[in-house]
Parts: structure tokens; C-alpha cells; sequence
């Protein structure tokens, strides 16, 4: 074989897993096997947002180190599904250079979702979570019409844009523009509670967790890479809501609460994870299975918290659930766990508290500022401890399904011999 294509290859595998959306501990976890696989007797992988790297040593003594940059990244699930198919494929049959580089060009080559689908997904996400967090009829009217605008012009700009701060800046500031203009205009009477709904499309609190969840598991650099993405995601959108409050003298809140409703929550979060699932182009019934793993997130979340006010305690216990609910939905349909992950864990992500730490700072209230940064920061720890939980729960279930699992290149789970009756 021509081990040098094959690594080539590989790294082109990894590069379009994590270009579409693949946790970083299990992209590397997928390079060590496939590069396991063709009998290498040594393999190391580096793997970062930014970054990819290998270095093998070949049956016959030769050193292949290759780099790849990466520069950007477009969440697409479907592609991360069928690219983890294919690494399956590679560890169990081998395939040459030639058969490789063909599986993966047909996995590229897959006809894309439906264009119209990213509409319905945007107005689905942004006006479910705007009825979620209190807006009325004519508000989810706004947030709707909002919803469409981030649609046609994030389409647009992130063909030209790669800077995060400057594209969720200029979708901020049209949004919250469009949302002060229509309260000008008499339609709509909860600006905040509309943007909280927005912001969530442009939100990169999923970011903050897994940045904790990775240095947590001591993977400083990726996880401070994330952590740092996401603050810069942040603080475009808290220019482009800060300029707009001051052009068009916004700056009035009523404050956030969720629908008094406890079925319109459920019902209004279910369909804005199913607009997120259809938004990272989640095809097919795992769509449905994100709507399911949302519903009940946010259920056992309302239990836990009737029971026992704590907002860390109700969202660590509804962030465990929802991450072993990822765990099996990916043995039973063999796909990724943070496609069935991602969508459903959403209802708890902190948007709220993101929104009005901006709305503090822009408006000099530094005691809300502080207080909403801190429960921001407690919700995504809160959320990252409970994932850790079921990684540590995984592993010992790995464990007895005597089913080989590791995080890097240390082996976590060895695989052994199944005991003889």
C-alpha cells in the first residue's frame, strides 16, 4: 500500500469530522483506530480546532508525519454520520489508497439537504424558543420574520466571513434593529424575550460547556480554543445588540421568564430542537429523535427542579440524562453521540443568561451583569459535570461489554477476551 496516500486520506476523513461538528476527544479517538487498523507499528495523532496532525511508522520502518490546518468549520451531522460510517468501514476491511479515497469522495458527493429545510429549521429554532422564553403572538411574529433574516443573510455572509465576531455582530444588530423597529412600529411588546429567542441561533454556550468538559479532562489547549471561540461569538453579538440599543434608543427590559405554560414549554422547546436538529442537517428520524431527547430534557429538568429549586441541581441531573440518552440512541442507530447530543440538550443552555449579562454591560447595570455571568458559568458546569458523568459511566459499560474505548492515544477500555461458558 501506499501508506503515505493512506494517512493523506485519513487526515481527510478527520479533517471534514471536524469541520462538521465532531467532539474533539472522539475525532482523535476515530484517527487512532483507522490508523490501528493498517497494522502501523506506531501511530500519534494531535487533534485541536484549528489543527490536525499524524505521525506513523509503517510496517516497514518508515517515519510519515503529515499536518493539516483547518480554517472553518460548517456543522453538518449527516456528512459526521456518514464519515463515521466510513471510518467503521476502514477499521474492518483495510481498503487500499484508491477504494478509500472513493468511499470518502461519495461521502462528500451525497446530495445536500433540501435548501427550503434551513428555512423552516431557522424559523422553527429562533420562534420556538422566543414562545419558550414568553413572547405572545404577535412577538413570535417578529421573532419568526427575524428567524428568516439570520436565514438569507447568514447564508450570504458566512461565504465571506470566517471572523465569528463580525458575523454574529452584523446578524445581531439586523436582528435586534428589526425587533426595536417593529416595537416602534407597535408590533410586539417583548424585545429582550424576542432576541433571547434570536440569540439562540447564534448562541455559542455549547461551546463554553464542552471547552469545560475538555479541560476538565485535562485537554487544555482544545478546550481553551472552544471556551475562546465561543467568548468571541459572544462578544459580537454584544456589539451588534449594543449598537442597535444605541441607534434606535432600545434599551428598556421587562425581564426574561419562561412561559407560564408548563405544556407550551414542552411543546415550543420539542419543535425549536427539531428546527436545531434540521439546522446542523440532522436528516431523517434521528430529527425526530432530537425532538424526543429535548422533550424529556426539559421535562426531567421541571421535575427535578419542582422537587428541589436548585438550578445546578435540576440541570447537572436533566444534562446526565440527556447525555445517556445520547449514549444509546448511538449504539442503537451507530452514529455519533453528539448528533442525538447537540439539539437536545439545548433547552438547557443558558441563552437568557447570556443575553442579559450583554443587556447589563450595555446598559451600565454591573449587578446584573455580574449575577447573570454567574449563573451563566454555574449552568455550564453544571452541564459539563453531568456529561463527565456519563463519559466515567460509559466507560465502565464499555468495560463490561469488554469493548476496546480510549480518549487519545491511552487506552481507557482494553479490549479482552470474552469468558468462555
Amino acid at each position: 500500500m501506499d501508506y503515505n496516500r493512506i494517512i493523506q486520506v485519513i487526515l481527510d476523513v478527520g479533517e471534514e469530522m471536524l469541520k462538521s461538528g465532531a467532539e474533539n476527544f472522539r475525532l482523535e479517538d476515530s484517527l487512532y483506530r483507522m490508523c490501528k487498523s493498517y497494522g502501523f507499528k506506531r501511530y500519534d495523532v494531535y487533534a485541536i480546532p484549528s489543527n490536525l496532525q499524524i505521525t506513523v511508522e509503517t510496517p516497514e520502518g518508515d517515519i510519515i508525519t503529515q499536518i493539516r490546518q483547518i480554517e472553518s468549520t460548517d456543522i453538518d451531522f449527516d456528512r459526521l454520520d456518514y464519515l463515521n460510517n466510513l471510518s467503521r468501514y476502514v477499521c474492518e476491511n483495510q481498503p487500499d489508497e484508491k477504494v478509500f479515497r472513493e468511499k470518502f469522495e461519495e461521502v462528500l458527493n451525497r446530495e445536500p439537504q433540501h435548501p427550503v429545510a434551513k428555512y423552516f429549521a431557522g424559523v422553527m429554532g429562533g420562534t420556538g424558543f422566543a414562545v419558550f422564553f414568553g413572547c405572545n403572538f404577535t412577538d413570535a411574529i417578529v421573532a419568526a420574520l427575524v428567524s428568516l433574516m439570520i436565514v438569507i443573510v447568514g447564508g450570504w455572509l458566512s461565504r465571506r466571513e470566517n471572523n465569528v465576531l463580525i458575523y454574529n455582530l452584523i446578524l445581531a444588530f439586523l436582528s435586534e434593529i428589526i425587533i426595536l423597529a417593529a416595537m416602534h412600529l407597535g408590533i410586539g411588546s417583548h424585545p429582550d424575550r424576542i432576541m433571547i429567542g434570536i440569540v439562540m441561533l447564534l448562541i455559542s454556550g455549547l461551546g463554553v460547556t464542552n471547552g469545560i468538559r475538555e479541560v476538565l479532562q485535562r485537554d487544555f489547549i482544545s478546550g481553551t480554543l472552544n471556551i475562546m471561540n465561543s467568548i468571541l461569538g459572544a462578544a459580537g453579538i454584544t456589539f451588534g445588540i449594543a449598537l442597535a440599543i444605541m441607534l434606535l434608543d432600545g434599551a428598556a427590559s421587562d425581564g426574561f421568564i419562561l412561559n407560564h405554560n408548563i405544556p407550551i414549554q414542552l411543546i415550543s422547546c420539542t419543535i425549536a430542537c427539531i428546527g436545531f436538529a434540521m439546522w446542523f442537517k440532522i436528516r431523517g428520524r434521528q430529527v425526530f429523535y432530537s425532538g424526543v431527547g429535548a422533550f424529556f430534557t426539559w421535562g426531567i429538568y421541571i421535575v427535578v427542579y419542582d422537587m428541589r429549586p436548585s438550578n445546578f441541581l435540576a440541570t447537572l441531573v436533566a444534562a446526565v440524562f440527556v447525555a445517556f440518552y445520547a449514549f444509546i440512541m448511538s449504539r442503537v442507530n451507530k452514529a455519533p453521540s453528539t448528533i442525538f447530543l447537540t439539539a437536545s440538550v439545548f433547552p438547557l443552555i443558558p441563552g437568557p443568561n447570556l443575553y442579559y449579562m450583554m443587556y447589563g454591560c450595555v446598559s451600565k447595570d454591573t449587578v446584573l451583569a455580574y449575577n447573570e455571568m454567574i449563573v451563566l458559568l454555574v449552568t455550564c458546569l453544571a452541564i459539563a459535570f453531568g456529561f463527565i458523568i456519563v463519559d466515567v459511566a460509559s466507560r465502565s459499560i464499555m468495560y463490561m461489554m469488554r469493548t476496546d474505548y480510549h480518549i487519545g492515544k491511552t487506552p481507557l477500555v482494553r479490549r479482552l477476551p470474552k469468558k468462555r461458558g
